[in-house]
């Protein structure tokens, strides 16, 4: 067995260390802890587009991939003084200080502590009244495939040209995708989540065997599911080019839409990606040159509002909702009638 030793790298200015560099974090192929520490390095300017300026929610990996973890939502007190950090709101209100991805120094301090991917709020820390990411979340069900999804991706597709909207998908980095879609700084995230339903009830309404928006798993079958919920106030998402805690080190890879149809997120690792990336560039370059409307989305919630539809179910640690359905599955209810 390898010593461990430590290494000290100086990124963006800062010396930081990371210990036990030659720890194994990716058992299929054997990369460490420092290995990792590279792999952000070399997707640093890609990274830090989608995730700069942003909040983010560590969740930490001690015994690498495959292994435990827990989620650090408070920066820890013996943090470096150069961290920098924000307030941030959970779902049920209570606040906590996070870490704000300001550089790589602090991607990598996160890393060092076992960290191996990151959960992003679609807010800049700077402005966070502003909610500036919609983000589709494409979510396999029990029985379905990733042709199936890829289908899905076809009809978001379709519906985003209908609306004049710029969609940017990525892998999740396991089975699913999400697509983004970079917003004006004008709305909040009440406004993104009414956003997010109206896009969920239209594609289930245009490809009802293949897409839901149920939210009781109960009814949704076969089928993908467009979480919604995803866009609630305080959610994270799981950020682009992180890497998830698989043995494998599968990368959420930001694609073009036809590679959507070439590839399987299995395929994309960080073994790889660095790779793809300096070949063909960043599919998501432009995502930010181009702010784009919330409006199109939020005449289709009009619309149904108009028609007598409620607002979709939340989550269970909100709290109720103005015109919010029964938070009780569909046969629990039956049930009590």
């Amino acid at each position: 067995m390898a010593a461990d030793h430590d290494e000290t790298l100086e990124i963006d200015g800062r010396e930081v260390t990371i210990t036990h560099t030659d720890k194994v974090f990716f058992s299929e192929r054997g990369e460490t802890k420092l290995d990792l520490v590279h792999y952000y390095l070399a997707v640093a300017e890609p990274l830090m587009r989608t995730m700069g300026g942003r909040p983010v929610l560590l969740q930490r990996f001690p015994e690498g991939a495959g292994g435990p973890s827990f989620f650090q939502k408070r920066v820890p007190k013996n943090a470096p003084d150069w961290l920098k950090t924000t307030i941030v709101s959970t779902p049920n209100g209570t606040t906590s200080r996070a870490m704000v991805a300001h550089d790589l120094a602090h991607v990598a301090w996160a890393v060092n502590m076992g960290c191996l991917g990151f959960h992003v709020w679609p807010i800049k820390a700077a402005e966070p009244e502003f909610t500036d990411e919609l983000r589709l979340d494409l979510d396999p069900q029990p029985g379905t495939d990733f042709d199936m999804v890829r289908a899905t991706a076809v009809e978001v597709k379709k519906l985003l040209d209908d609306l004049g909207v710029v969609g940017y998908p990525k892998t999740t980095g396991n089975r699913g995708l999400h697509v983004y879609v970079r917003l004006e700084k004008q709305w909040d995230s009440y406004q993104v989540r009414f956003a997010a339903v109206a896009a969920a009830r239209e594609l289930a309404r245009r490809a009802p065997d293949l897409i839901t928006d149920a939210w009781w798993k109960e009814e949704r079958g076969e089928r993908i599911f467009i979480d919604f919920n995803q866009n609630a106030p305080h959610k994270t998402v799981f950020g682009a080019w992180s890497v998830r805690s698989r043995v494998g080190g599968q990368v959420s890879t930001p694609l073009t839409w036809d590679e959507v149809q070439e590839l399987h997120p299995d395929e994309l690792t960080l073994a790889n990606v660095p790779q793809r990336l300096q070949e063909r560039g960043d599919p998501w370059e432009g995502m930010n040159d181009a702010p784009q409307s919330l409006a199109p989305f939020l005449e289709m919630h009009d619309k149904d509002r108009a028609s007598g539809l409620m607002d979709a179910p939340w989550p269970p640690v909100y709290p109720k909702q103005p015109d919010e359905p029964p938070r009780v599955a569909p046969s629990r209810a039956k049930k009590t009638d």
